[in-house]
């Protein structure tokens, strides 16, 4: 008993980190069905960790190894002993965090310091990556090539606004496969082309410079740097645009797990702070889909207002600004929420008619969505969704259907492990009783 532990087991069949030998059931957060796994090996104790560590990003649960150590180790010596128990040695590798969706999170910076100063705790999970991690003051960027859509040679959208015409060589089904939203899920739009050591002080114009020198990005002949768009990469698809190639990478915030995804452009572009990008397509009349996305730069200095927005489409599309309706896309969810010019506020006193900026609820505008546009003058249905978005929805309410079953089921056998009898503990030896009686006559 003295080399043994008690394990908790999840629902999944994994033993989690063991419970130290001087904890109540309460502090074990132990509950009537919870399932024990007696395991070797002692306990840790109170000054220790027990902590589980994969190599590299790509880590399938349950596959991961064990280790004890005390919380006072250091970041270095730490990995050095998760190095040895795999087997492994050299010095370029490093140690990083596992997020919440099981991938790589932020590296462990301070090789000095002790687990317990950057509240490493008992339970969690290290990630021992190949590289090292560049030295104080500078960044270790991954670089991404993202080719959006390009747009289709037989689509006219500017020539014949009002019939949505094709030339004679192309059909709509070609524009509607090459446009329609949620086509192709974002990330296979991105290509990894290299990591570069830059320091934070440099410029976003020196990042994409830098960048330019990648093989992979060397053989696409880039006129400058102004000719490539940046955004950092959040999930694994374009997130936030870094319009000023002036401004210093501290400034960006970049972080130290942030990748830039590089965009190409055909001509120079040079926005300014109140320029906002937004990706507009507009809307075929009669197939649900949409031709393929273009780029819209809207100056919103006057207002992020509805109005301002519409005024500035119609302008775009050469139509008449009531002839138009706009609504952004929320990808996530396949669905379309149509901007309207004005927002009706009911006060006490008065009805009012107040204009709220795109930026906060329900649109949260921001560079980067997509915009969709329907000519009234061709299309007056009211519906912006595609096929796609069925599909997308329908699988969306599948997943969410065995999630609640999965659910279900659990809630199921976890009632009936709380409701079976306990067992009696097992009775002694049976013995002879004798009892005298006195005589009070």
């Amino acid at each position: 008993m003295e080399k043994s532990c008690l394990r908790p087991v999840d629902r999944h069949g994994k033993l989690l980190c063991p419970v130290p030998d001087t904890y109540t059931l309460k502090e074990a957060e132990l509950k009537l069905g919870s399932s024990l796994g007696l395991c070797l090996g002692k306990a840790p104790t109170p000054s220790q960790l027990f902590l589980f560590f994969a190599l590299g990003s790509d880590v399938q649960p349950g596959t991961e190894m064990e280790i004890v150590v005390e919380e006072t180790v250091s970041v270095s010596d730490c990995l050095k002993l998760m190095l040895d128990k795999a087997g492994l040695s050299g010095e370029t590798w490093h140690l990083r965090r596992m997020d919440w969706c099981y991938e790589a999170g932020e590296p462990l910076c301070e090789e000095g310091a002790t687990l317990k100063e950057l509240m490493v705790s008992s339970g969690d999970t290290l990630l021992v990556m190949e590289g090292k991690l560049p030295p104080l003051g500078f960044l270790k960027v991954p670089v991404w090539w993202y080719q959006a859509q390009e747009p289709s040679r037989h689509w006219k959208s500017h020539q014949d606004p009002t019939s949505c015409a094709l030339s004679p060589a192309g059909d709509w089904g070609a524009a509607c496969m090459q446009g329609a939203p949620g086509d192709l899920p974002a990330e296979a739009s991105l290509l990894y082309l290299g990591d570069i050591e830059i320091s934070e002080d440099a410029t976003l114009a020196d990042l994409k410079c830098q960048a330019m020198t990648l093989p992979p990005l060397s053989e696409r002949a880039v006129p400058s740097p102004a000719f490539l768009r940046a955004w950092t990469v959040e999930g694994r698809r374009p997130g936030r645009l870094l319009r000023s190639n002036r401004q210093q990478l501290r400034d960006c915030k970049l972080g130290r797990r942030a990748g830039v995804c590089l965009e190409p452009l055909p001509a120079e572009e040079h926005l300014g702070p109140q320029d906002v990008l937004l990706r507009t397509r507009l809307r075929i009349p009669g197939v649900r889909a949409y031709a393929p996305a273009e780029d819209l730069v809207w100056d919103a200095a006057r207002g992020w207002t509805a109005s301002s927005l519409r005024q500035k489409v119609a302008s775009f599309y050469s139509l008449p600004v009531e002839k138009i309706e706009i609504a952004k896309y929320f990808p996530e969810k396949f669905e379309w929420l149509p901007i309207s010019s004005w927002n009706q506020q009911v006060t006490k006193r008065k009805k009012k008619k107040k204009q709220d900026s795109l930026q906060g609820a329900p649109y949260y505008l921001k560079d980067g969505d997509i915009v969709g546009v329907k000519n009234l003058l061709a299309d007056a249905d009211a519906d912006f969704s595609t096929a796609m978005d069925d599909i997308g929805k329908e699988n969306q309410k599948q997943l969410a259907l065995g999630k609640k079953k999965s659910r279900e089921a659990l809630r199921v056998q976890s009632s009936e492990a709380s409701s079976a009898p306990m067992p009696s503990p097992p009775r002694g030896p049976e013995a002879g009783l004798s009892i005298h009686v006195r005589s009070f006559r």
